[in-house]
């Protein structure tokens, strides 16, 4: 059944044409990413970044989005970063800022408004990321502090002249992938900038790959060992896939409608409410609050003794992710779900929930619901979190990395794009990835009574 689907997919022209689209304009994101930023020593800065995979910090985590491009010192380097960092600061100030919050609401118009915001804050964001990474590349090798045990210079030839090219491009770089993106949200599939991220993630498996059969080769990891690790990973992702697809299903009845066309009989509807409603948020911002101790421990000495505590052991490093997954979970989820506001919707449109009075009372009863879902969608996401740092301890080498944030990612990168494909054969009368969904009924039914 999912081979015919996938068959009918090349069938459609326009889908055709919209996978054709992503697919070359991702192809030239990754062109992009081998175009070294003027000035600096490529090899260099892969042997820094190697130093960096080992200890952590934000700046492995940059790497980690950017595809690489920050192991090249491409002039993609900031990857989508800065752009995903103003959405989210947008998103909360949406939440503090009446003026953005009456955007919010204004529809298309006020979204396009916001939008316009958000660029021009990942511009900010790309120039003062950019002047931060070229003078601190330029320090390196130099005996600046913090930059003991890597000797090699990254930057020959350092210099205001060398920080202004190298903002320009790195900002050049980040505002040509934004524009990639709204291209392909435009005219291809899916989400862009969810794609372009998912481009470098995946992009990366094939390397990590060939590390794990060399230490097979070498003996470093054993046979058996690899092939029980890929059952668990199959295992992972069918969780992963069945807790990001997961939801509440809440009952809401609408009472019966007189208007003009005659009398409609009360319907029985549900409010959805996902599981994981915060994504792959806490993830990002417990792991980017984590890594700035060694980011900084270089610039603030009283901070490396936080570092070299979090580095040497495990348990405090893993206790503390977990704790501020599950803080950043229901920060966020407080931040962008009012159950007021949904409540006060149900009650506008006519609708309850069956043994919930309208009003306050329904409030209450979604808070209830929401933060039990929060709690178990926050314990999900720290334990898929946890589970790299686990397999590192347990198989005793780095080459096997699986899980933590990218793989939230992929996954719901990948859930989402096949929706949206699998919602252009719906539309088109052929029967989607999940099969036939039943009789298709055209027109409008009306209900009277």
């Amino acid at each position: 059944m999912a081979f015919n689907a996938l068959t009918n997919v090349f069938r459609i022209a326009e889908l055709r044409q919209r996978l054709v689209y992503s697919v070359l304009l991702l192809g030239v994101y990754r062109i992009g990413i081998f175009i070294t930023t003027p000035g600096v020593d490529r090899q260099a800065m892969q042997s820094f970044m190697e130093t960096q995979k080992s200890g952590g910090g934000l700046v492995a985590l940059f790497n980690l989005f950017s595809g690489g491009a920050l192991e090249q010192m491409s002039i993609f380097g900031l990857g989508i970063m800065p752009y995903v960092s103003a959405s989210i600061v947008m998103q909360l100030m949406t939440v503090v800022v009446p003026r953005l919050e009456q955007l919010q609401k204004e529809g298309a118009a006020g979204r396009q408004k916001i939008n316009q915001y958000t660029r021009y804050g990942s511009i900010v964001l790309s120039i003062i990321q950019g002047v931060s990474i070229a003078r601190y590349l330029g320090s390196l090798g130099r005996g600046a502090p913090g930059t003991s045990g890597f000797d090699q210079v990254v930057v020959p030839d350092t210099g205001w002249g060398f920080t202004a090219l190298t903002v320009l491009s790195l900002t050049a770089g980040t505002a040509f992938i934004m524009w990639l993106g709204e291209r392909i949200t435009e005219n291809g599939i899916g989400n862009g900038i969810s794609l372009i991220i998912f481009a470098g993630i995946v992009a990366r498996i094939p390397g990590v790959s060939a590390n794990v059969y060399t230490s097979v080769q070498q003996g470093v990891i054993n046979l058996a060992v690899v092939l029980v690790l890929l059952a668990f990973m199959v295992f992972v992702v069918g969780v992963v896939v069945f807790m990001e697809r997961g939801m509440r299903r809440l009952p809401v009845q609408y009472a019966k409608r007189a208007t003009g066309q005659g009398l409609f009989a009360g319907q029985a509807s549900y409010f959805p409410m996902k599981v994981n409603a915060s994504g792959v948020i806490p993830p990002i911002f417990a792991g980017a609050l984590l890594s700035f101790p060694g980011t900084l421990a270089g610039w603030i000495p009283a901070l490396g003794p936080v570092q070299q505590a979090l580095q040497s052991n495990v348990w405090l490093y893993n206790g503390l992710f977990v704790v501020l997954i599950v803080f950043f979970a229901y920060f966020y989820t407080a931040l962008t779900f009012r159950p007021e506001d949904v409540a006060d919707s149900i009650k506008k449109q006519g609708g309850y929930i069956p043994g919930i009075r309208p009003g306050r009372q329904t409030a209450e009863f979604i808070e209830s619901v929401l933060n039990r879902l929060t709690f178990g969608g926050a314990v999900y996401l720290a334990v898929i979190c946890i589970i790299p740092t686990v397999l590192i301890s347990l198989v005793g080498t780095r080459d096997v990395q699986f899980g933590g944030t990218a793989l939230l990612i992929v996954v719901g990168v990948a859930l989402d794009t096949v929706q949206q494909i699998e919602g252009h054969l719906i539309n088109r009368d052929y029967d989607g990835f999940a099969g036939p969904k039943g009789p298709r009924i055209r027109g409008r039914v009306r209900a009277t009574a």
